[in-house]
């Protein structure tokens, strides 16, 4: 189990990550949600000794992780794919890994099979893709067999039978009994992925429940109705205290009322229903409702009319780097290839 308590981190006069507390269960997949800038990364720095807290304190199975004695063999991590020495072999990397922590020499060879890199375990990992780097990063964090797992973006890179994978792998693991907390952006494989959601925002603890739980949160939740007679309907469910929207396609969405409250109001009224189907926010909906106050980077989705054939954004972008507004515009097959 991972427990943070109190945890905080200053880096000068910036407050990166402030009073959090949370747990890590074992036996679940908890995904560990924020918009960017809002901690995740710090935290996981810390759960794993390399970021000191400047308050609170984070510990794995009662112990800071510079306190375990053979650290791989309890906790494995992920967080950055590419912190690895480009020229030594996948192979390589592996086993400089597993004489540290006394781990035996078959075990390379189990990860390497599990993670599907066997065949190009003697390359050189400068070579690798960014989805074969996170594939290695992965088998790193298994290389101990440890019963706690850390992974900061874990699919980041893979293509979709890697993500599917990847998902199959975490939720074995949380079967197994293991600790494993994920840090994903990606809402629809954490939909998939997660029985349990952590999530700040501004360093700050937002929401620490189920996914189920932080769904049911979210306000957009509202009933969709079909009826071929549409307008009754609507004014007997705005006389029992329901709010009603005609869709384009001709549902009506009604808030204020369950399911359970429409159907027995068209009944009485003698009203015909063709749909009566609860509908709920997707995660990725309740996580923008829930966190749009924490959103520390917002960038302008109306595009001000750059985007939209209204010419360049400023005067010469488009004669190319080092152009002036006098600059002709340059065809693409005339642009120079000299190495700069």
């Amino acid at each position: 189990m991972i427990e943070a308590q109190g945890l905080t981190k200053h880096y000068g006069e910036v407050t990166a990550v402030d009073g959090l507390s949370f747990e890590v269960r074992p036996g679940l997949v908890t995904g560990f949600l924020g918009p960017n800038g809002s901690g995740k990364s710090t935290t996981m720095r810390m759960v794993m000794g390399l970021d000191r807290p400047s308050a609170g304190s984070v510990t794995v199975d009662g112990r800071r992780y510079g306190d375990l004695p053979w650290p791989l063999r309890e906790v494995g991590a992920l967080l950055e794919a590419k912190a690895i020495h480009p020229g030594r072999s996948a192979y390589n990397h592996l086993w400089c890994l597993a004489q540290t922590n006394g781990i035996p020499r078959t075990r390379v060879d189990e990860v390497l099979d599990l993670v599907g890199l066997q065949a190009v375990a003697r390359k050189r990992v400068g070579t690798f893709s960014l989805g074969m780097g996170q594939r290695l990063g992965i088998a790193a964090a298994l290389l101990g067999d440890p019963g706690v797992l850390l992974f900061d973006e874990p699919i980041n890179g893979l293509d979709p039978e890697g993500i599917r994978w990847v998902r199959t792998l975490l939720r074995g693991l949380a079967a197994e009994g293991r600790t494993v907390f994920v840090s994903s952006h990606l809402m629809s494989e954490m939909a998939l992925t997660a029985d349990h959601l952590v999530v700040i925002g501004r360093g700050h603890l937002i929401a620490d429940l189920s996914v189920e739980e932080f769904i049911a949160q979210s306000s957009r939740r509202f009933v969709r109705v079909r009826s071929p007679q549409a307008a009754a309907l609507t004014s007997v469910l705005e006389q029992a205290g329901g709010a009603v929207t005609a869709e384009p396609d001709g549902a009506l969405t009604v808030t204020g009322l369950d399911p359970a409250a429409i159907g027995e109001a068209a009944a009485a009224s003698g009203t015909v229903l063709h749909e009566l189907s609860p509908q709920a926010a997707s995660l990725e909906e309740a996580f923008m409702e829930l966190t749009h106050d924490s959103v520390e980077y917002r960038g302008d989705v109306t595009g001000g009319g750059h985007f939209a054939g209204n010419g360049p954004a400023f005067p010469g972008a488009d004669r190319g780097p080092g152009a002036g507004p006098d600059t002709p515009a340059t065809a693409p097959d005339q642009l120079s290839t000299t190495p700069r």
